[in-house]
């Protein structure tokens, strides 16, 4: 996609508080536990190879990732890190992977057992990942163990490198399920050596609100941007640095006389003559557009979206007129006012990490410290 270098609209990365949010949870965690960064998605959407360059710089171990053609890039960047591929991998990829030295999700027998097939040329790092009540990928009963075990002990190309599951619900009141979790993988574990290298459980969720419960590895994504995991359900029980801000200009503004319509649907009325400012972005550029009503902010005064968001451009409404160029910030602080993603995110009914997914690259990102 192309770049919109030649317009106001701009996503804006803080590396330093990216690194803040690392040291602060490694010192938390202690030495015993290492940091992998979870760079998936584009880093959550805040750019791959400068996050990975952020993350190492600030002692992480190594890097997870969702596929393997975003470890292959992280390879090709010239990072030596230990990467873990978390989702399923195609058989016909695996020796790519071992040639490259990136670690890779066993999410079935089946899938170990093809891969056992394969001639290596460099041994293949595993993850066996335990389904404990995601239901997503993963093993769940005794007798797939076994069969994995017994696997492993016949093919000196195959190295049970880790071990692991997800937690579905360690962002919640209710522990109930969270303690199901924790009892199916304490009991599917007692099958494995002790010697396995990493026996990763937590997430950012697992990780900040339930001590990293039974991990000496922990994949460190979504809070390491600045973000509760659980939105707003649970105070976090420390503070983390916002490393996002979103930013904008004024390409156009008017005065509309009472009565005029604005945008598709002509779903809003001017209440009475009303300035009208129109901002180049819209859900071409990733935004919902369930954003009507969304407060952005103009020189410390927040100022709501009128009518429908277009693919390209949105307006608002100004408590006066404002000179084209000014700066207005969608996410982040201008005067006394602040908009976090999280505001965005419950004004469009979803989730930070979906929005953070959702800008494209006609978004710039620049990076600032």
């Amino acid at each position: 996609m192309i770049v919109g270098n030649h317009r106001p609209s701009c996503l804006i990365i803080d590396r330093n508080a990216v690194r803040q949010n690392i040291k602060r949870e490694q010192e938390k965690l202690g030495k015993d536990v290492v940091i992998f960064a979870v760079l998936k998605a584009n880093a959550y959407g805040m750019g791959t190879l400068e996050i990975a360059k952020v993350a190492k710089e600030s002692g992480v171990k190594g890097f997870c990732v969702a596929i393997l053609d975003e470890a292959i890039a992280l390879r090709e960047a010239g990072f030596k890190e230990p990467i873990l591929v978390m989702g399923v991998t195609d058989i016909n990829d695996v020796i790519l992977a071992s040639q490259l030295n990136i670690s890779l999700t066993m999410p079935s027998v089946a899938w170990l057992e093809e891969v056992s097939s394969k001639k290596l040329e460099k041994p293949l790092n595993v993850h066996v990942k335990l389904d404990t009540g995601m239901g997503r990928i993963g093993l769940i009963e005794e007798d797939d163990i076994q069969k994995t075990l017994a696997i492993f002990d016949k093919n000196s190309q195959l190295n049970l490198e880790g071990l692991f599951m997800h937690f579905a619900k360690a962002d919640s009141e209710d522990l109930a399920h969270f303690n199901l979790q924790k009892e199916r993988f304490t009991r599917m574990k007692r099958f494995f050596s002790d010697t396995i290298k990493y026996v990763h459980t937590s997430n950012s969720a697992a990780v900040i609100f339930r001590d990293a419960w039974g991990s000496n590895m922990v994949r460190f994504g979504f809070s390491m941007y600045g973000m509760n995991p659980t939105g707003k359900d649970l105070k976090m029980p420390y503070p983390v640095a916002d490393a996002l801000s979103i930013e904008t200009a004024l390409t156009h503004v008017k005065q509309l006389k009472k009565g005029e319509s604005i945008s598709y649907g002509a779903t809003y009325y001017t209440k009475s003559d009303e300035w009208i400012g129109t901002l180049p972005f819209g859900y071409g550029d990733g935004f919902p557009r369930t954003l009507q009503g969304f407060e952005v902010i103009v020189e410390g005064e927040k100022t709501p979206i009128v009518g429908r968001m277009c693919m390209d451009q949105c307006m608002i409404r100004l408590p006066k007129e404002y000179p084209i160029g000014t700066k207005v910030t969608i996410v982040g602080k201008n005067g006394d006012q602040i908009n976090t993603l999280q505001d965005m995110a419950d004004h469009a009914n979803t989730i930070c990490a979906e929005l953070l997914c959702r800008f494209t690259d006609r978004m710039p990102r620049y990076y600032i410290n």
